[in-house]
C-alpha cells in the first residue's frame, strides 16, 4: 500500500504547518507556541487534547470504532539552540534557534496522520498522540513519563520516526535491538595555582593537567574497552586563561560520552573518575567530576522491529527498508519510553540533491517531499496493529 491518497491531498497543508513551525522554532521545554499550533489543530478535527503534559507536552486521543488495544505515536516538537544558515523563506525568525534536527517535520508529519486516523477511525481501540518537548536537551520524555504519562495513556507499544538525510527519499531503516547510544555529559574542574607564566615553578599549571586528563581520555576506549563494544569520548570543550602572560587557576573540561551496554558505560565513567584522581594527585592539583546521565540506549524490540519493517515496506515498497542498519552513535530520548513499553524507532529518509546537510548543521532543512510518506507510515501502524474486527 502506497501513500494514502487522503494524505497525499494533504501535502500542501503539511508543508505550510511545517513552514511555519520551523520560521518559529522554541527549544527545551518552552515550546509554548508549538504547542497551541498543536493543540490548536488537534481540537478542530474533533481529537481529545490534554495540554501540560510534562510541563508543555501535548497529548491527543483517538478512539476507533470498536473496543482493542491502545497504540501510543510519538513526535518531538523543539529546536535548537543555533543559528541558521539557509536564508530559505521560511527561515527561522528567531535568533540563535533553529529546527536543525527535523521536528518540525515529525510534528507536521503526526499531524497529517492524526487528521487521517480522526476523520477515518479505520481502526479498533485508542491512539494516543505523544507531542513531546525537550527532546534535545534529554529530558522530554522521561518529564511526561514522571507526570503519568503511561498511567494517565496507556499504550501496549509506542512507536517514533526520525527523519534520516543520509538515506534516500523513499528508503528507511529499522535496527532491532541497541539502535541509538545513551548519552552522558562530563564537566572536569582543574584547580591548580596561578602565577606568573614567566616563573611556572610557583604554580601548579592546570592547563598541563589538563592536556593529561584530556590524552588519558583518549586511552579508555583504546585500551580499556572490548573491541567489539562501541564507545565515544569526546572533550568538546577547554577553557582556561585570560592572559598570555599569566597561568591561571583553574581550566575545565567537557565533553560527551556514548555508549550501548551499560557495562560499558559503567566502565567508561569509573575509569575518568580514576583517571582525575590519580593525575591530580600526581601533579598537586584538585579534580572534581561532574558526570551526568542524560538518556539510556534505544533499543528497539525484535518483534516489534520486524512489524515496523513490515508496515515500512507496505508504504515504501518491497526492497526499500533497510533491516539491518549500523548502530547510532546520537541519542535519542525516546529510549526512556521504549524502555516502559514495547515498540520501535525507525529512520524515514529524506536525502536528495537538495538535502545533502546533515541534521544539527546550520544549513540543514527538513525535505517535505517525504510528509506524506511519514504520515502514511504513522497511519498503517495503526491499522495494522489495532486492525477493525469487523
Amino acid at each position: 500500500m502506497p501513500v494514502l491518497n487522503s494524505i497525499a491531498a494533504l501535502h500542501d497543508e503539511m508543508t505550510a504547518w511545517r513552514r511555519d513551525l520551523h520560521a518559529n522554532p522554541e527549544v527545551g521545554f518552552a515550546v509554548t507556541r508549538t504547542a497551541g499550533f498543536v493543540a490548536g489543530r488537534l481540537r478542530a478535527w474533533g481529537v481529545e487534547v490534554h495540554e501540560g503534559v510534562g510541563g508543555t507536552g501535548v497529548v491527543g486521543v483517538v478512539r476507533g470504532r470498536g473496543p482493542g488495544g491502545s497504540v501510543g505515536l510519538r513526535a518531538d516538537m523543539d529546536a535548537l539552540p543555533m543559528t541558521e544558515e539557509t536564508g530559505l523563506p521560511h527561515a527561522s525568525t528567531c535568533a540563535g534557534r533553529m529546527h536543525g534536527c527535523g521536528h518540525d517535520g515529525h510534528t507536521a508529519m503526526l499531524l497529517g496522520a492524526a487528521r487521517h486516523l480522526a476523520e477515518t477511525r479505520n481502526f479498533d481501540g485508542t491512539v494516543h498522540l505523544f507531542f513531546q518537548p525537550a527532546e534535545e536537551i534529554g529530558a522530554g520524555a522521561k518529564a511526561m513519563m514522571d507526570d503519568g504519562l503511561f498511567a494517565r495513556f496507556p499504550v501496549d507499544s509506542v512507536w517514533g520516526i526520525h527523519n534520516a538525510p543520509p538515506i534516500p527519499i523513499g528508503q528507511a531503516s529499522v535496527r532491532p535491538g541497541a539502535a541509538m547510544a545513551a548519552v552522558d555529559f562530563f564537566d572536569v574542574v582543574v584547580e591548580g595555582k596561578g602565577g606568573h607564566a614567566a616563573r611556572p615553578q610557583t604554580t601548579v599549571d592546570p592547563i598541563a593537567v589538563a592536556t593529561q586528563v584530556h590524552q588519558a581520555f583518549q586511552t579508555i576506549v583504546s585500551r580499556n574497552a572490548d573491541p567489539v563494544d562501541c564507545a565515544v569520548v569526546s572533550v568538546t570543550k577547554l577553557q582556561g586563561g585570560e592572559a598570555h602572560n599569566v597561568i591561571p587557576a583553574r581550566v575545565v573540561l567537557g565533553g560527551t560520552v556514548r555508549t550501548f551496554s551499560p557495562a560499558m558505560r559503567v566502565m567508561v565513567e569509573r575509569r575518568m573518575r580514576e583517571i582525575c584522581a590519580g593525575l591530580g594527585a600526581a601533579n598537586g592539583a584538585t579534580i572534581a567530576v561532574d558526570y551526568r546521565h542524560l538518556t539510556p540506549s534505544l533499543h528497539n524490540g525484535a518483534a516489534e522491529a520486524a512489524f515496523a519493517a513490515e508496515v515500512a515496506a507496505e508504504v515504501l515498497g518491497q526492497g526499500a527498508v533497510d533491516v539491518d542498519p549500523p548502530p547510532i552513535m546520537g541519542g535519542e530520548d525516546f529510549a526512556y519510553m521504549l524502555e516502559a513499553r514495547p515498540g520501535c524507532f525507525l529512520f524515514l529518509g529524506q536525502g536528495d540533491a537538495d538535502h545533502r546537510h546533515q541534521v544539527h548543521h546550520p544549513l540543514y532543512d527538513f525535505n517535505d517531499a517525504i510528509l506524506p510518506l511519514g504520515a502514511s507510515l504513522f497511519v498503517r501502524l495503526v491499522e495494522r496493529a489495532l486492525p477493525r474486527s469487523a
